[in-house]
């Protein structure tokens, strides 16, 4: 039986650190400050929102949801979205995303400023993560990865990591950041030959195409480090990932699950980025 990668474990820990920091900020006068700016209903968002509000809460730091309606014109968003670039009470922001048809997100993205672009939205922040800039932020999800390795001490280093999907949310920018790391990674996608084979050879795989169950046993080496990144509704509408999770666990030496994998770190990220986004803005 393979190890299990707690998410949870990750980010209570990961918490535990923040508490500290927001008190001796707060010590200092400054209270990180969070807007999450949702477009219309979007109940797939309900439960992320309500996630990160608590972990916020918890932490210490002040979030709150802008709600614009669904019918809102992208002249106006934008009009909200400069008015939070210039509200000095608020270090970050994070768009819910995808944007109603109205709205194109080719150009708003250029709007947000990057210095308060919480999850890689803004170009200027892509360029940052491909470039290897600390002081950008990349998107959270591939950073709940790495936080998912750290705490785990699991080096890249010099291991072949083989990343299944090339979206910019995750598998492209994830990719990147394990480079940076000194991993030799390959990026995998539905265009590429002998899925399997390439899979196969990879010491470190993360799965992040959206497809359940899509990576089977034949697909990951002996005592592999699994990280599975999608979160999918099974056959009996229960959530799973990208990985066949009884299927491969035997096979692997390690692997996060789904729920209570990735996910789980997510919204502590977002809380690490508000903070960090303070103390670059206050130069601390």
């Amino acid at each position: 039986m393979s190890v299990i990668l707690s998410g949870k474990e990750v980010a209570e820990a990961l918490k535990e650190s923040l508490i500290k920091e927001v008190s001796e900020l707060k010590g200092k006068g400054y209270t990180p400050c969070l807007k999450i700016v949702i477009v219309g209903d979007r109940p797939d968002s309900v439960a992320y929102i309500k996630g990160a509000l608590k972990r916020c809460s918890e932490i210490g730091i002040e979030a709150s949801v802008l709600e614009l309606p669904g019918d809102i014109s992208e002249q106006e968003f934008i009009k909200k979205i400069h008015e939070l670039n210039n509200d000095e009470s608020v270090n970050g922001m994070l768009i819910m995303r995808p944007l109603p048809s109205q709205i194109s997100e080719d150009r708003v993205k250029y709007e947000i400023s990057p210095e308060k672009d919480l999850d890689c939205f803004s170009p200027i922040n892509v360029a940052k993560v491909m470039a290897g800039e600390k002081e950008g932020f990349p998107p959270c999800t591939p950073q709940a990865v790495i936080e998912i390795l750290d705490h785990f001490k699991i080096d890249p280093a010099g291991k072949k990591v083989a990343v299944v999907g090339r979206s910019m949310v995750v598998g492209r920018p994830l990719a990147m950041m394990l480079l940076q790391r000194n991993a030799t990674v390959t990026i995998c996608h539905s265009k590429t030959k002998d899925l399997a084979e390439e899979t196969k050879r990879a010491e470190i795989l993360i799965a992040a195409v959206g497809k359940a169950k899509m990576v089977k046993k034949d697909m990951v080496g002996e005592g592999a480090v699994v990280i599975d990144v999608g979160i999918n509704v099974d056959e009996n509408g229960k959530l799973c990932g990208d990985v066949d999770f009884d299927d491969v666990k035997d096979k692997v030496a390690m692997i996060t699950p789904v729920p209570g994998g990735v996910g789980s770190v997510t919204t502590t990220v977002l809380a690490k980025h508000v903070i960090k986004a303070l103390k670059q803005q206050k130069s601390l």
